[in-house]
């Protein structure tokens, strides 16, 4: 059976360096990293996504604080109360919680967050920065990826890694760190299912990072013997929570795998308040 890629063993030894660096800062100058998150109308699945961030920002000392704003609003409404945060400085980092209403573009809402207090380093700014090796602040589900790998000490340059999806939130900034890290990084999407090459993708693929949404999607007997898998999907199928790749006949062919939950998820917060922390850090130096 494959080893478990614990996201929690990671995210603790993570959390102990953040609560000492946010309490330094707090003590020399006098006031903390604050986030605030843009919600919009009320989702059970972002609910519980915010009470995991506000008591992981309480544990760390940062602030943490919710924009509740009406299932009906307006684009521009929406912009005007970014705009109102961006002008704030007591603000450090702000982010906005999917899913947003239909008419109201994630792209639009993220673009007028300001770089400089893009928690979730998704500003286009931010996702240039990446491509030339110079991103401090990195989308957190895909830096979750990476520091997985790190953590579990997986060698990266030369090897054949394989990413399924395509999002700007994961697999588009995920196929940048791969790079940047000299893996031969192949990203499949639907056209590639489509044309009937995924499977194939998948057997190659000595790391595979699947972020898709769709259960099981990924069958255990694609996953090539020694394979890394670090699967990014969680979906709720009979009453149960799954990933996007068949866990138990993955896990027998893989040398590491994430659970579901239990994997990306816990380092995901923490990637989120590091960046508050890295935000927080740069904004010292542009003060008087």
């Amino acid at each position: 059976m494959a080893i478990l890629m614990e996201g929690r063993v990671a995210a603790d030894r993570l959390r102990d360096l953040l609560k000492k660096e946010v309490a330094s800062l707090t003590a020399k100058h006098k006031r903390r990293p604050e986030l605030r998150c843009v919600t919009i109308g009320c989702n059970a699945a972002a609910s519980v996504y915010l009470k995991s961030q506000a008591r992981v920002a309480q544990e760390l000392g940062i602030g943490h604080a919710i924009v509740d704003l009406p299932e009906e609003i307006r684009s521009d409404a929406l912009f005007a109360e970014i705009a109102r945060l961006n002008a704030d400085p007591s603000v450090t980092g702000i982010m906005i919680q999917c899913p947003l209403p239909a008419g109201i573009s994630l792209e639009a809402a993220v673009s007028s967050i300001l770089p400089a207090k893009d928690a979730e380093g998704l500003h286009p700014e931010n996702l240039g920065r990446i491509i030339l090796g110079e991103g401090r602040i990195t989308p957190c589900t895909a830096q979750a990826c990476m520091e997985l790998l790190h953590y579990y000490q997986i060698p990266l340059r030369g090897k054949d890694a394989v990413v399924v999806g395509h999002s700007s939130i994961v697999g588009k900034p995920l196929s940048l760190l791969l790079l940047k890290e000299f893996a031969t990084t192949t990203v499949c999407h639907i056209a590639t299912s489509e044309a009937r090459r995924l499977e194939d993708n998948i057997r190659r693929a000595e790391v595979l990072i699947v972020a898709v949404g769709k259960p099981r999607l990924i069958k255990g007997e694609w996953i090539r013997p020694g394979a890394v898998v670090i699967d990014v999907g969680i979906n709720k199928c009979e009453d149960i929570l799954v990933g996007d790749v068949e866990f138990e006949t993955a896990g027998k062919k893989a040398s590491h795998i994430t659970p579901v939950p239990g994997g990306v998820g816990p380092l995901t917060v923490m990637l989120l308040m590091r960046n508050v922390c890295e935000l927080f850090k740069e904004s010292l130096k542009t003060e008087p």
